[in-house]
C-alpha cells in the first residue's frame, strides 16, 4: 500500500493547476497498477520500448508521457499512443515526430527541452536555438505536432539558490513565448522532480515528474 499512500500524500500537496506525472521507469506493471487504482492516470517513462510494453498491458485511459531523451529511429514505436513527448531538443527530432504522427493520423503534443543546468550531460536547446527553431519555415509547416510548452532539468546539486535561478530562467523564457502568442496551445511548463518539485512549483511549474517519492528508489 505504500505506493498509493505516497501518491495520495503528494496529490494532496499539489496546487490545482499542477499536473503530476508519475515516473514509472524500471517499475513493474503491478506497481503502476497500484498507482492506477489510487487514481493516477499519467505515467512517465524514459525508454520507448518499455513504455510500449506497458501501454499494451495496461488500461487505455492512461496518458503516457515520454520523458527521456528520444532517438529519432525509435519515434515510430510510440507514435500510435504517446500523449506527450517532454524532451524534444532538435528540429530533426520534431520532423520525425511530425512524420510518424501523420502516418498514425494523429497530432502529437510536444514540449521543447531547454538546457538550463550547469552540466554538460543534460540535453536541450539554448535560447538562440529555441528562437531559430520556432521561426524556421520547416517548423511552421508542420501540421501533426503541437508545441504545448517547455521542459527543463535543473543542475543535480544541493544548492537551492542555483536550482531556483535555473527554474526562474526557464519560467522567464516560457513567459516570453506566452506573451508573443504565436503558439495557441502553449500552457505547460514541465520542471521539477522528486528532489526539487516543491521549489519548481513556487517558480511557476505546471507539471512535475515524480518517481522515487511515489514508487521508492530504483534498483
Amino acid at each position: 500500500m505504500a505506493i498509493s499512500t505516497n501518491l495520495k500524500h503528494i496529490q494532496a500537496t499539489l496546487p490545482q493547476n499542477v499536473t503530476l506525472v508519475a515516473v514509472s521507469k524500471t517499475k513493474p506493471v503491478s506497481d503502476l497498477m497500484e498507482a492506477y487504482h489510487a487514481g493516477q492516470r499519467i505515467f512517465g517513462e524514459n525508454k520507448i520500448q518499455e513504455m510500449a510494453e506497458k501501454w499494451e498491458q495496461m488500461p487505455k485511459d492512461i496518458q503516457w508521457h515520454m520523458i527521456g531523451h528520444v532517438q529519432t529511429n525509435k519515434v515510430k514505436f510510440m507514435a500510435p499512443f504517446v500523449h506527450l513527448i517532454h524532451a524534444v531538443d532538435s528540429l530533426k527530432l520534431l520532423q520525425e515526430i511530425n512524420k510518424q504522427a501523420l502516418k498514425n493520423n494523429r497530432t502529437i503534443d510536444c514540449l521543447l527541452q531547454l538546457h538550463i543546468a550547469d552540466e554538460e550531460t543534460k540535453f536541450g536547446l539554448d535560447q538562440p536555438e529555441l528562437t531559430a527553431l520556432l521561426q524556421s519555415k520547416t517548423f511552421l509547416e508542420m501540421r501533426n505536432i503541437r508545441i504545448v510548452g517547455l521542459m527543463g532539468m535543473a543542475t543535480f546539486t544541493e544548492n537551492q539558490d542555483q536550482i531556483k535561478k535555473e527554474f526562474l530562467a526557464l519560467k522567464s523564457i516560457f513567459d516570453g513565448i506566452v506573451t508573443q502568442q504565436q503558439l495557441p496551445h502553449f500552457d505547460t511548463l514541465s520542471m521539477g522532480m522528486s528532489s526539487d518539485y516543491p521549489l519548481a512549483i513556487t517558480c511557476g511549474s505546471t507539471m512535475v515528474r515524480v518517481g522515487s517519492s511515489i514508487f521508492g528508489g530504483r534498483n
